[in-house]
């Protein structure tokens, strides 16, 4: 649903869970966010980490609940008929849990396999499109900016999955408001959040009433930990990525130093990651991330909120996992009182 028509204390807490542990960690992982009341567990997907199926097959078996997706995949490394496929196993494993986190994967990380991500709003729509004909049980034929003849899927997913979309840009953005069943904001800032709100309002403008409801989601990079410093520490190597990763009119919009900014960049193009994490400023760690203790946090959480459904809090988390969860639990708690 769209912030407008839902009460505060209805907002929607996610979590972002990352396999670069052994799955038996996520899925204890996943069991605490249930237990905490999270809403979603969603499984990120990076081709040097586990693979995000076979950790939430784990996650599956371990949480009675919480509903469980990738956060997100992208229809390039995978076939989109592939990727419909494994999201019903896991929603069959689940027994009608499956969500479906889609978008079109980091430019960089893709350019590692020699992949060119050529017209990633065409590409993101045609794969979950396609994947709802297949849910449906339908046969299909699809030539696009990928093909598919005749495939259809040996299985049916136990409920109707929804489809949530990985978003930065005002295309994208627009095109989930417009399409999809949710949108997960690739940011922690309300200022980002408020500008990412006004794309997605032109997009549910076209969207059909038959559609039903759409939620907005802050996918934000988060960490905390009783210390703040500790926190802001922490925060340090997923901002370094953002921030290499930020484009021109993001940067402008926090006032980044750019130097500060290309400074980071090539660090990480050197693959000089400790260089590249020292060069994180206090003010990046500002913009790209909600860092902090409980209380902290929380104030950060409730302006998010301003702007979208929910929050699902994304890498790192904090320093110590196991005690972040139930930190941002509380924080989410204090955010979202009447």
């Amino acid at each position: 649903m769209t912030s407008k028509n839902r009460a505060a204390g209805d907002a929607t807490l996610g979590i972002e869970l990352t396999p670069e542990h052994p799955p038996e960690r996520v899925a204890d992982l996943a069991a605490l966010a249930e237990e905490e009341g999270f809403d979603i567990a969603f499984a990120s997907s990076h081709y040097f980490n586990r693979d995000p199926f076979v950790v939430l097959s784990r996650m599956a078996d371990a949480t009675d609940g919480i509903r469980l997706g990738p956060g997100v995949v992208n229809p390039y490394e995978t076939h989109p008929v592939k990727l419909a496929a494994q999201t019903a196993t896991i929603d069959e494993l689940s027994d009608g849990r499956g969500v479906f986190g889609v978008g079109a994967g980091d430019r960089s990380s893709l350019s590692n396999l020699g992949i060119e991500r050529d017209s990633p709003l065409r590409r993101v729509l045609e794969t979950f499109d396609l994947a709802r004909e297949l849910w449906a049980g339908e046969t299909v034929t699809h030539e696009g900016t990928f093909t598919a003849r005749d495939a259809a899927l040996n299985l049916e997913p136990v409920s109707e999955i929804p489809v949530y979309v990985g978003a930065q840009g005002p295309h994208m953005l627009r095109m989930s408001a417009k399409h999809a069943d949710g949108v997960l904001i690739n940011a922690a800032h309300p200022r980002d959040l408020e500008w990412a709100a006004g794309q997605i309002e032109q997009g549910l403008a076209e969207r059909p009433d038959a559609d039903g409801a759409f939620e907005s989601l802050a996918f934000a990079s988060v960490s905390m930990a009783g210390d703040e410093s500790e926190a802001r520490k922490a925060a340090r190597p997923p901002v370094a990525f953002i921030v290499g990763g930020a484009a021109e009119p993001v940067l402008e919009r926090h006032d980044i130093d750019r130097e500060a900014a290309s400074a980071v960049s090539a660090a990480l193009e050197r693959g000089d990651l400790p260089e590249a994490f020292g060069r994180v400023t206090p003010a990046m760690i500002d913009a790209f991330c909600i860092a902090g203790t409980t209380e902290t946090v929380a104030a950060r959480f409730e302006a998010a909120l301003a702007h979208v459904d929910g929050i699902v809090v994304g890498s790192p988390l904090g320093p110590d996992l196991e005690d972040a969860i139930p930190r941002a639990s509380e924080a989410f708690a204090r955010a979202t009182e009447a």
